[in-house]
């Protein structure tokens, strides 16, 4: 049976290269994300496709954040597909607002915390408060919670301190910013590698370019599974 922990990035250049993706990996991956790239190339009817075709689970990144009722009308549409997950910025207005727009769906909303990509120098940019990074993740963590997220998108190095949260108890956690041992950081600058995140408390690892990019494909996702698999 897959291990659906493993949730790959399908970070392709269109929807064709995304199918062939999914087939070279076979019955081997049974969950995917599917980002902003993607969507404007035909995403939503590869996401159709996966699902009622192969299967498969799916995670949209879409990263929604606007005001309160476009957020709620633009989720109460994506609810209409099936889809298993999809990404809102944490703030805990756009959280509830995504929840409304969910209702009676089993669509789970999981709110942005701080993006992988980014250090204290970026949140010095965009003028973030002043604060450890760790602490900032928990709280809004914290907070999207209390909004009603299902659970949250952080880094693998604050899984630890978001699973002490008390209001964390049967919310998911999902990390991006996965590299196994060897493989390049590219544009992530909070990583680790996945028998890490997973040892730290998250449920679904997210791996894109490490399996994207590699020769064989579906024997670096085994690779990845049988690491994590061990624990």
């Amino acid at each position: 049976m897959p291990d659906d922990r493993l949730i790959v990035a399908l970070d392709v250049q269109n929807v064709i290269a995304g199918l062939e993706l999914v087939k070279q990996l076979d019955t081997a991956v049974s969950f995917y994300k599917i980002g902003l790239g993607m969507l404007t190339s035909g995403g939503l009817a590869l996401a159709n496709e996966l699902k009622g075709e192969y299967g498969k689970r799916i995670f949209l990144d879409l990263k929604l954040f606007d005001i309160g009722a476009t957020i709620e009308a633009a989720v109460k549409g994506i609810s209409k597909f099936d889809i298993d997950f999809l990404t809102v910025h944490g703030d805990p207005s756009v959280v509830t607002a995504a929840k409304n727009g969910a209702a009676g769906s089993n669509l789970k909303i999981l709110a942005v915390t701080i993006l992988t990509s980014l250090d204290r120098k970026d949140l010095d940019a965009s003028m973030i408060k002043n604060g450890d990074i760790k602490d900032l993740v928990s709280e809004r963590a914290s907070r999207a919670f209390e909004a009603g997220a299902d659970g949250v998108i952080a880094s693998p190095q604050e899984c630890i301190s978001i699973r002490d949260l008390p209001n964390s108890k049967n919310k998911l956690i999902i990390t991006p910013g996965i590299r196994p041992v060897g493989t390049e950081f590219g544009d992530q600058k909070r990583v680790s590698t996945p028998r890490e995140a997973i040892l730290n408390g998250a449920d679904h690892i997210v791996v894109g370019r490490p399996i994207v990019n590699a020769k064989n494909k579906k024997l670096a996702a085994v690779k990845i599974l049988d690491d994590i698999r061990q624990l």
